[in-house]
């Protein structure tokens, strides 16, 4: 998992402004006033910029509880996936508004990964990760979460039975 790349690509996207956050914000809640498009689009980026810090930290609850092993993989598919430059909201041509599905995507697999007896990270998913779904066209959610179920679907059986849980049955 190379967080520096990533943090590449979050610093190319910013550099091509941060007004398409809120331009983003505005066609998705036409109704909302100036200053809560404002607020979402500022609350959008800090999220976005946390990915690398999440990742890591995620990493490394992961080596802590003798996981990583088993998270690894899950981690870094999230980061190519993060770091693949054609997907369902590229980028390359939306700048920021881009980087939301990836961010979803790394969000929503940590999600997914707390439901264990111990966290992997001690921060709080759900608001962040309710905030960019209820942004996002509803395919394009679907999509995201069937991508996230299915990379922790790979390892279920793993991570159950190193949580010491009981392995699924196929």
């Amino acid at each position: 998992m190379n967080l520096e790349e990533i943090q590449a690509v979050i610093d190319s996207a910013k550099a091509r402004g941060t007004d398409q956050l809120a331009t983003y914000v505005r066609a998705r809640l036409p109704d909302a006033s100036d200053g809560d498009v404002h607020d979402t689009a500022e609350v959008l980026l800090e999220i976005i910029e946390s990915v690398p810090l999440v990742l890591a930290a995620a990493a490394q609850g992961a080596k802590e509880r003798n996981l990583a092993h088993v998270v690894q993989p899950v981690l870094d598919r999230a980061a190519r996936y993060f770091l693949h430059p054609v997907d369902l909201m590229p980028e390359m041509t939306l700048g920021l508004p881009g980087l939301l599905d990836d961010t979803y995507l790394v969000l929503r697999i940590l999600q997914v990964l707390e439901e264990g007896p111990e966290p992997l990270v001690e921060w709080d998913l759900d608001h962040p990760t309710a905030l960019i779904r209820s942004l996002l066209e509803d395919t394009i959610g679907q999509q995201l979460d069937a991508i996230s179920a299915l990379a922790f679907e790979e390892v279920a059986d793993e991570v159950r039975q190193a949580w010491g849980a009981e392995p699924l049955d196929a």
